[in-house]
């Protein structure tokens, strides 16, 4: 067992697929699942487990993933401190509902990176893709929220996954509108007042179960809908349409510019917004500097 090997492993987790991780480690496709299968059988354990639709990790090769990348992680800190190497390429993945506190962080902790070399990605995704995508190891931690009404089925799904949910913070319901909306001057809003406007949503794919929606109070019955993929699609209806969309109130300026406000919604409701990760995969640096920056951000005190 080589840490060539173990790089091989952890590279071709974060690609999805052994072709794909081919290519961003310039070797040809038979010398990588040769190098894999020598590996597995050295170890007597079979890492991936192969099926006509990719490859997933195994029960072991979960666990020997969290091996590899403290092992992988504290042979480049030797290897810096000891042989003077500058540090290694950095590579981390984080899954996240369309919060524009979650970008903001996430842009804070890369333009604090003193590598030549890095590879982070930040996926605004559906919710049900969010867990498949911590489950599956695409990315080390998820964001998304809970509530009364979602938490019971998220929870089994998370349970079920191996994830553990982590609150941030809790949230009472808002709306975003346009500043120049015909409601922007009130103080506050309600379902009621919000009916003659289009109801701006997040769609969720072939998961469209109101549980897996962003947003809270799904299930009300709303004469005008409409479903957009990307949160600047959806700011751009905001102002283009007066449309409305139901979210935690928090805005950035930098992000949503001075066009969108945010007004609380007239219910009960609220919601814990927080992240997911499973308890078995060491969290890499740039992962646990971007839940610092968050809580930092977000004025979350430990």
């Amino acid at each position: 067992m080589t840490l060539q090997q173990l790089r091989y492993v952890i590279t071709i987790v974060n690609c999805g697929s052994i072709s794909e991780a081919a290519k961003q480690l310039f070797i040809t496709q038979p010398s990588l699942s040769n190098s894999l299968k020598e590996l597995e059988a050295e170890l007597g354990i079979t890492i991936f487990t192969r099926t006509s639709r990719g490859i997933t990790l195994s029960l072991d090769g979960t666990e020997f993933l969290t091996y590899a990348r403290q092992v992988v992680e504290q042979a480049e800190l030797l290897e810096q401190h000891y042989m003077e190497k500058k540090p290694g390429k950095r590579i981390s993945a984080i899954s996240t509902q369309h919060y524009a506190f979650a970008v903001n962080a996430f842009a804070n902790v890369v333009s604090r990176q003193n590598n030549d070399e890095y590879e982070f990605t930040l996926r605004e995704t559906r919710t049900y893709e969010i867990i498949n995508d911590v489950k599956n190891y695409r990315s080390e931690l998820g964001i998304l929220y809970l509530n009364e009404f979602n938490r019971k089925v998220l929870e089994k799904l998370l349970k079920e996954s191996g994830l553990v949910f982590t609150p941030l913070f809790r949230a009472s319901a808002h709306v975003f509108l346009c500043s120049e909306h015909p409601l922007s001057c009130q103080s506050s809003v309600s379902i009621e007042d919000l009916e003659p406007y289009p109801f701006l949503a997040f769609e969720q794919g072939e998961q469209n179960s109101f549980y897996f929606s962003e947003e809270i109070l799904s299930t009300i019955r709303r004469k005008k809908v409409i479903y957009v993929s990307d949160r600047a699609t959806l700011f751009n209806l905001l102002i283009g349409l007066n449309g409305y969309t139901i979210c935690s109130g928090i805005l950035n300026s930098n992000l949503n510019g001075d066009n969108i406000i945010a007004l609380p919604l007239e219910t009960d409701e609220d919601m814990t917004v927080g992240w997911i990760h499973n308890p078995k995969v060491h969290l890499s640096q740039f992962a646990q500097s971007y839940l610092e920056e968050l809580n930092t951000a977000l004025n979350i005190k430990e």
